[in-house]
């Protein structure tokens, strides 16, 4: 065991490591040791299989993925996620995993792996790529009854929000105490937030990160959902990361600002040396443009996404790309030339974030790779395009098992593990009867 990680539990008297992995979902999967057994086996183990779980808590037949034999992995801790954790009510750690097989090899049905499959390509062509998300979420009011729409939470002020507060400092201010708890823990917990807003919906949120390494980011989302749901709690109120949680309200997105530098001088290859937009800077778009479609289903990953891919509520039906331009699923914010950067509007914050990161910048690698042309950027809306991204989850699995490049780049065992686990939530949610059948169907047809 590393000698920092052991002067860092001694010092902050740790009394238990939460020793956690991200399965296919994102949900946090693991173990909780006491310290010293952490140090004394300085590793975990657990079945491959855990990466397969759906998010109702079934799991696909494992036998093409993991073996007959269910065989386990070997789980060891990166030094680099190593945080203690600031709500816990004792001195808890909690440290990130990777996946290996018992031969040292990365399991490619990790998503991290999956992330830093991709990272790999960029390092071999002197590229390391920069990303920098921006987390939507809602606050709403607790509730058992999961048949009952949610609504907003009371605030300070004893009210709800009864109209939309775009921006709003006050709006925002309602919820102080919750604000100013989890930006105490978002620090002690090193996550790097930098702006808060208030969004479009009714107790709708955005979180800005600040940018930097594509894995360290996905760590860095994957830890912050976590600590908004615990602090939502302390304040008795629920966070949710649902892309689309309430039928009136625009929808949640993840958009993922992302450039790319010159591993050896730190250069944006995106820009020229006279400031210009370069060659590669085109590809990437073109990479997006061509790609984005086919690898939905990592960006838009359950049922529930495809109602906030919906014209006209703040959120992309298509792949144009535009300067400044918001109707567009790939944005190009106004930037100095250091700064270039291309905004995929299209990930849902309801995505895993390691495979959201792995996919987009998986598209916009084959586009560099390859040396592809993008469209004319589109000056006007282009809230009349509504049919380039796949209409429903069962469409976005046929896209992205078609998709042999991106299999090649993510991986083909896990690109058809994880469209597996895709169908089987789907097949679940479809023996559900919902209310609108009942009050539309029941009586009538």
């Amino acid at each position: 065991m590393n000698q920092a990680m052991r002067d860092f539990l001694r010092e902050r008297n740790i009394h238990e490591v939460e020793c956690v992995i991200a399965d296919m979902t994102g949900i946090a999967r693991g173990k909780i040791l006491p310290k010293d057994l952490f140090l004394s086996e300085g590793e975990m183990r657990l079945p491959k299989s855990v990466l397969l779980n759906t998010v109702n808590g079934e799991q696909p037949n494992n036998l093409p993925y993991v073996g007959a034999t269910d065989p386990d992995m070997i789980c060891v801790p990166d030094l680099a996620t190593l945080r203690q954790v600031p709500w816990a009510a004792e001195s808890v750690a909690l440290v990130i995993h990777d996946c290996q097989n018992f031969d040292g090899s990365p399991v490619g049905l990790s998503p991290r792996a999956v992330l830093r499959k991709v990272l790999a390509l960029y390092a071999e062509r002197g590229w390391q790529p920069v990303v920098a998300p921006e987390m939507e979420f809602y606050l709403v009011a607790r509730s058992a009854n999961p048949h009952e729409p949610l609504v907003p939470p009371l605030g300070r002020s004893g009210k709800t929000e009864s109209g939309r507060q775009s921006y709003s400092i006050d709006a925002v201010n309602d919820f102080d105490p919750f604000f100013l708890e989890l930006s105490s823990f978002c620090k002690q917990h090193s996550l790097g937030v930098e702006t808060l807003i208030h969004e479009a919906g009714a107790g709708q949120m955005e979180i800005n990160f600040s940018h930097g390494d594509a894995l360290e980011l996905a760590d860095r989302v994957f830890l912050f959902k976590r600590a908004v749901r615990e602090t939502a709690l302390r304040h008795g109120i629920f966070a949710t990361f649902m892309a689309k949680p309430m039928e009136a309200e625009p929808g949640s997105a993840m958009h993922i600002h992302q450039s790319v530098l010159d591993s050896a001088t730190g250069a944006n290859i995106f820009s020229d040396a006279d400031g210009g937009a370069s060659a590669l800077f085109f590809h990437y778009i073109a990479g997006l443009e061509k790609y984005t479609a086919p690898a939905t289903l990592l960006l838009a990953p359950h049922v529930n996404s495809y109602r906030r891919l919906s014209r006209f509520m703040s959120a992309p039906t298509n792949v144009h790309w535009g300067y400044d331009n918001r109707t567009c699923g790939i944005r190009i914010p106004n930037s100095a030339p250091l700064n270039r950067r291309v905004e995929n509007r299209v990930p849902g914050v309801d995505v895993n974030p390691y495979l959201a990161m792995a996919a987009t910048l998986a598209c916009g690698y084959l586009g560099m790779r390859d040396g592809l042309t993008p469209s004319e950027p589109t000056a006007d809306s282009a809230e009349h395009v509504h049919d380039q991204l796949p209409r429903n989850l069962e469409d976005a699995i046929v896209r992205l098992r078609e998709c042999q490049p991106l299999g090649e780049i993510l991986g083909e065992l896990f690109v058809q593990a994880f469209c597996e686990v895709k169908e089987l939530e789907f097949a679940t949610y479809s023996r559900v009867i919902s209310s609108w059948e009942r009050e539309h169907l029941m009586l009538l047809v």
